[in-house]
């Protein structure tokens, strides 16, 4: 085991560490945890008892890692063969207890999860996600594979994730919401299918967008889902006529590549 001398007093004497894995200064391993040949855990992270960690998995700096969570273990996917492929977990985020990250299907393909992140209990990471930084995920929020998270989104508690969805920046997908197209970024959905019901005008003042944009923001929600244009008109249309500015670029981005289509606007008939 690769690790500094002031490390080993902070390994519990049941747990399970590879001799082959990479720990940093001042990690903290707990009772019962099992650590892989190929694990990499970064300074001061903390991994609580019974937490299993395998694979090719990198944790950053700061992390914490709760009781009974298993990050790194093998995709639920019938196409993986055990190939070499990787899970990334960023710095000072929080993953609690019983939730599952696993590695990506595809060699050299990984799953990855950002900086100031939390995924709380029971909630589930699957093959090749990508999630963003600052990203909450509420209890027993479940995403399935490949699906796109990006900075600064909120997940509901039993929220369902389609494999393939993306989720932008500053949304928020409403709790038990089962969610099959995009999420449109600063906007809040909800339902069965989701629906979108409005502006995350919470989200946006938190992230610190300035007064300008979030007028912005606004006028280019109100093409997008109330003007009765299809997609590829309200873009032309939030083009010509709304101010640029970061956020309604990274809007028209993602519109651009909503492969899956968005979640439309709910009517009162729903």
């Amino acid at each position: 085991m690769n690790t500094e001398t002031e490390t080993v007093s902070k390994i519990h004497a049941t747990a399970i560490v590879s001799p082959k894995a990479h720990i940093g200064k001042d990690v903290e391993i707990g009772p019962f945890a099992v650590i892989g040949d190929n694990v990499t855990i970064g300074d001061r992270t903390v991994i609580g008892p019974h937490a299993v960690i395998h694979g090719w998995t990198t944790i950053g700096e700061d992390s914490h890692i709760f009781q009974f969570a298993s990050v790194g273990e093998i995709p639920q996917d019938l196409k993986f063969k055990g190939e070499k492929s990787y899970t990334y977990i960023g710095d000072r985020t929080s993953i609690r207890e019983f939730a599952t990250i696993h590695r990506a299907t595809g060699e050299g393909e990984e799953t990855r999860i950002g900086n100031d992140c939390l995924l709380m209990a029971y909630t589930h990471v699957a093959h090749n996600c990508v999630v963003g930084n600052n990203v909450i995920m509420s209890n027993a929020a479940m995403i399935a594979g490949h699906v796109v998270v990006e900075d600064r989104a909120v997940v509901g508690g039993m929220a369902g994730v389609h494999q393939f969805v993306k989720i932008g920046r500053n949304a928020m997908v409403g709790g038990a919401s089962k969610l099959v197209q995009d999420v449109v970024p600063y906007t809040i959905v909800d339902g069965r299918p989701a629906k979108a019901v409005g502006l995350n005008t919470v989200g946006i003042s938190r992230a610190g967008i300035s007064p300008a944009s979030r007028r912005s923001i606004k006028q280019a929600y109100r093409i997008l889902y109330r003007s009765g244009l299809s997609l590829a008109q309200a873009i032309a249309v939030i083009e010509q006529e709304v101010d640029s500015c970061d956020e309604v670029d990274h809007i028209l981005r993602f519109l651009r590549n909503a492969e899956r289509g968005i979640c439309r606007v709910r009517h009162e008939a729903d």
